[in-house]
């Protein structure tokens, strides 16, 4: 027998009048009513139309527009006290996003002017569309390094570049359709297969890989892999130690250095938030002078270039889709929506958390799915809301979207008067950028918290961090989100089952592992079944009720006793049925009638009691009294029963 705890004699007389509460079926509903309530609990679990109810028709096409433009919601209130607070927080993370969004551009292969481009037009689609208040929308590390990894798969930057940022467009355009249709057919529950630990480790995995990518800049290599793994990455750094340049990595580590005790600053004094989020246009500003100032150009410092005054030129005829890369953009399309989705609505609730108001998810996806198919039509790559610019634009005090707005304008100005500027910017620089910027990504804190609270939890962690590190960023999360569909499979597979004893001294009825005063009761054998019973677990349930009874019945104190005579089943943690499900009551039903023992049903919810009367027209299940709202109930009632047929007898 699995469970502990001594056990009860003949069950005790009631020391008071048990009250049975008859078990009432719930009303009747047609087929097409219960199609229509799941399909809203799944689809529609806001039920976003309850607003309209009621409501004139003028007054409904407000709250439509509202709904669909959520600057309308905001925009008649907004006032100038708004307005300062948000110019602040607008020009704060304009700062950070213009070497950010270089830096990104190039650790997507992509020429950096594209990474600016990628700064002005998605915030601006964003500030209409979106319901948060503190995202900041720019690319982003993760998604960037993504793109640039798996269209580099098939097809050089260098060798064909052109073909390259085509690619890199048409990606972005099957990200955004992706992300959109999610939140047009509210299917956002999609993206929760990414769990908490699959991030966690996925995100560190990639915070190093990207980091490591970095030492190409930092130590001045003209000759790196094109391979993302650790293995590939280390032994092209050992392999070229010829071509590190010592003033590269001198300038590199001082500026590296610089931006991590910023960075330090900032997380020890929120209040200085503004000391990291300006330390990296102060690095580009002063890197380039004294570049430009010592031509340090000419001894072995590479550059970025010169770089296109102008705004973002369209791009929609630069799309191919009928390209034989089809299928190589379809996957990396679908492969950064989904982390640049997860990443921007985990950024937008938590901040939305801190400030208490609610972030709309499936309208999150519809802004950042439009914002990202306009973007590949004006010659901007994947965009999300990022975490370090979303904490600065927090930080400095944002109220509405309007600060992605003054962030745009601002670089709306650098890109029509301040980009020759850049054209001595260092690429270490921006390497130094993006080490400090991913390096937050590496959550230790939580990544102990996992291991405390669920050890497999761990172990999928351990997957997505150690498969992204020495396979490639993408099969780490396929590893990581398969093993994650395991557990879930595992779990309905082998739904957990308990035997509960009773408290001493009340009409409680608990775990025996878990409660060791917890007593059982002689002649009655008490499961709780704790899953939906459907045709995934019906045979291991039988088996494991039918072994649970045969644990019972070799006991030798039952042995001595009177044996079993009722087997109550606890199904309020039964939340759903099936077919196979009811099936497997008949079965049980018609072995234990072979054994002389009575099956016994206490708190069958609504859905699970329907389908059982539908099916039981012989009532070969819901007998007359074996039915019970609590396992008191049940033992009290079938005690007095016992000791009238005793007493009879």
């Amino acid at each position: 027998m699995e469970a502990g705890g001594s056990t009860l004699g003949p069950p005790p007389p009631p020391q008071h009048c048990v009250e049975i509460h008859a078990v009432v079926p719930p009303p009747r509903r047609s087929g097409m009513q219960r199609l229509r309530n799941r399909l809203k609990e799944t689809f529609f679990p806001d039920d976003p139309l309850r607003q309209f109810k009621g409501q004139s028709p003028a007054t409904k096409w407000l709250l439509a527009a509202q709904y669909v433009f959520p600057i309308l919601q905001w925009g008649p209130h907004y006032t100038l006290a708004l307005f300062k607070s948000d110019v602040v927080s607008g020009l704060t993370i304009a700062s950070l996003a213009i070497p950010q969004g270089i830096s990104y551009a190039k650790l997507a292969n992509l020429p950096p002017i594209v990474g600016l481009y990628s700064s002005f037009v998605p915030p601006l689609v964003y500030a209409v569309l979106g319901s948060s208040r503190d995202l900041a929308v720019g690319p982003v590390s993760i998604a960037s390094l993504i793109l640039g990894s798996m269209l580099r798969q098939e097809v050089s930057p260098v060798k064909d570049p052109i073909l390259f940022l085509q690619l890199g467009f048409t990606s972005t355009f099957f990200a955004g359709l992706f992300q959109a249709s999610l939140g047009f057919l509210r299917l956002g529950f999609i993206i929760d297969f990414l769990s908490k630990a699959t991030l966690v480790g996925f995100m560190a995995g990639a915070a190093i890989i990207v980091s490591l990518q970095q030492l190409k800049g930092l130590l001045g290599i003209t000759h790196f892999t094109k391979q993302m793994g650790l293995v590939p990455v280390l032994t092209s750094v050992f392999h070229n130690t010829h071509e590190w340049s010592w003033q590269t990595i001198l300038m590199g580590v001082c500026f590296l250095l610089f931006l991590l005790l910023a960075r330090h600053i900032s997380l020890k004094k929120p209040r200085l938030f503004w000391v990291s989020a300006g330390a990296p246009l102060a690095s580009v500003i002063l890197s380039t002078i004294l570049v430009f100032a010592f031509r340090a150009d000419r001894h072995g410092i590479s550059i970025i270039g010169k770089l296109e005054e102008g705004l973002n030129p369209p791009s929609w005829n630069m799309l191919r889709f009928g390209s034989s890369h089809l299928i190589l953009v379809l996957k990396t399309g679908l492969v950064t929506g989904i982390i640049s989705l997860t990443e921007g609505i985990a950024v937008g609730r938590t901040f939305a958390a801190l400030k208490d108001y609610r972030v709309d998810g499936n309208k999150e996806m519809i802004a950042i799915g439009l914002m990202n198919v306009v973007g590949s039509f004006t010659s901007c790559y994947i965009t999300t809301g990022a975490f370090s610019r979303s904490a600065v634009n927090h930080n400095a005090g944002a109220k509405t979207a309007v600060s992605n707005i003054v962030m745009s304008v601002t670089i709306m100005v650098t890109l029509l008067f301040l980009m020759p500027l850049f054209q001595f910017t260092p690429n270490l620089v921006l390497a130094a950028i993006i080490v400090t910027a991913v390096v937050g990504l590496v959550d230790l804190p939580a990544a102990y918290a996992v291991w405390k609270v669920d050890k497999f939890d761990f172990l999928v962690m351990l997957c997505a961090f150690f498969g992204v590190i020495l396979v490639s960023v993408q099969h780490g999360l396929a590893i990581a989100v398969g093993i994650s569909i395991f557990k879930l499979i595992f779990q309905i597979t082998r739904p957990k089952t308990v035997m509960l004893g009773n408290i001493p001294g009340t009409d409680i009825y608990r775990n025996l592992h878990h409660y060791k005063e917890a007593m059982r009761i002689q002649g009655f054998l008490i499961l709780s079944i704790e899953a939906p019973i459907n045709f995934a677990n019906t045979t291991y349930l039988n088996e494991r009720i039918l072994r649970w009874i045969e644990d019972y019945e070799a006991e030798d104190h039952v042995k001595e006793a009177s044996g079993l005579q009722f087997l109550i089943l606890e199904l309020s943690a039964v939340s759903a049925i099936d077919t196979s499900g009811v099936l497997l009551f008949k079965d049980l039903r018609r072995a234990l009638e072979k054994k002389g023992v009575e099956l016994v049903l206490v708190n069958p919810l609504g859905e699970v009691l329907e389908k059982l009367q539908k099916a039981d027209e012989n009532q070969e299940i819901l007998r007359p009294n074996n039915v019970f709202l609590t396992v008191g109930e049940s033992i009290g009632s079938l005690s007095a029963t016992m000791k009238g047929q005793s007493s009879t007898i």
